[in-house]
């Protein structure tokens, strides 16, 4: 029996020695791919990190681009406020001009239409056509306003020259 016995430990030892074996040879083989991963994984972790890096450099350069925007966006803002109430009072003036304007209208056609008498004047020397222009007020429409009062000034020399005619 102690053949057996020795035989059957033998026998054992050698299965068991055969599956250590087996088990040591996958085991390797999972290291193997483990390290294989490992510099896959380290791999994938560089270029994580490059992006991460990169994604900063982005978020703080956007951060510098919407620092930017808002101090123009206020800038613009503040300017089409100026423009705003700038154009609010030139409406506002422009209102009570057109109010002023329309009373005188009103109030020239509701007034009575008095005829004048025409005054006959002797007729005018040379001196009396060279008289100065009237005075000009001073402002933006200053030319205006004179072109206007020497017309106003001939057409009236003229009526004259004509009710004189027809006098004589």
């Amino acid at each position: 029996m102690s053949l057996f016995v020795t035989l059957f430990a033998d026998l054992l030892v050698a299965v068991l020695l055969t599956a250590t074996i087996i088990t040591s040879l996958r085991l390797s083989k999972r290291i193997g791919q483990l390290k294989g991963d490992e510099a896959a994984l380290r791999s994938t972790i560089g270029d994580l990190m490059v992006a991460t890096h990169n994604a900063e450099r982005a978020i703080t350069g956007l951060r510098s681009a919407l620092d930017e925007c808002d101090r123009t966006l206020a800038d613009r803002i503040q300017s089409a406020q100026t423009c705003s109430t700038t154009l609010a009072g030139g409406v506002e003036a422009g209102e009570a001009v057109l109010s002023r304007i329309a009373a005188i209208v009103t109030g020239a056609r509701t007034a009575p239409a008095a005829p004048r008498p025409v005054e006959v004047r002797p007729e005018p020397t040379v001196e009396a056509s060279s008289k100065p222009a009237p005075a000009v007020a001073e402002g933006p429409n200053g030319e205006r306003l004179g072109a206007a009062a020497a017309a106003a000034l001939a057409m009236t020399e003229r009526a004259l020259a004509r009710v004189r005619a027809r006098a004589a």
